[in-house]
């Protein structure tokens, strides 16, 4: 008699979906940005079928103060500027933007309206992620979700460490 081994059906990988054109180029972009460096392969390509990238026009708005936001850019090329409107009613530039930076981060975490509006300076390139796309990171990916969480959070932190030391600058002693 002959001892078989009891079968065993092997596990097959779940087939993966290949990424449309405008996922891969989104992919490519975010490849460009160290923000990502910790993310796997496989990872990036599931940030990209969450976020877009989109090109804003020298002069175009990305948001304007007061507007809902539901969403948060990562500028991969050009230059924004970051606007302020005063009591007086005018606009003061209070930051310019370029790679590696981001905008629009409280966004993701609260749903207040926009504290200042984002003008192209230059043509420019932004990664898109919604509030959605988060949303669904962070509920279907939760590793992930976390890693990104982290580096918003970093980004808010090092942005409000920035405005602190700039307000001190100006206060009078």
């Amino acid at each position: 008699m002959i001892a078989r081994a009891p079968f065993v059906m092997k596990k097959t990988a779940a087939p993966v979906q290949e990424l449309n054109e405008n996922e891969e180029k989104t992919r490519d972009l975010i490849l460009t940005l160290p923000l990502f460096d910790v993310f796997k392969t496989d990872d990036l390509d599931v940030l990209a079928r969450h976020m877009r990238f989109a090109e804003i026009l020298r002069g175009e708005h990305l948001f304007v103060e007061e507007d809902q936001g539901d969403f948060m850019c990562f500028v991969v090329r050009g230059l924004l500027d970051v606007l302020k409107k005063t009591t007086a009613g005018d606009y003061r530039v209070i930051a310019r933007l370029g790679k590696g930076n981001t905008i629009g981060e409280m966004s993701i975490i609260d749903r207040s309206p926009r504290s200042a509006t984002v003008i192209a300076r230059q043509p420019s390139v932004v990664i898109i992620l919604t509030k959605q796309g988060f949303d669904i990171l962070t509920e279907s990916y939760p590793a992930m979700g976390v890693i990104l969480l982290k580096i918003i959070m970093r980004l808010l932190s090092f942005n409000m460490r920035l405005t602190t030391s700039k307000l001190a600058d100006k206060l009078p002693q």
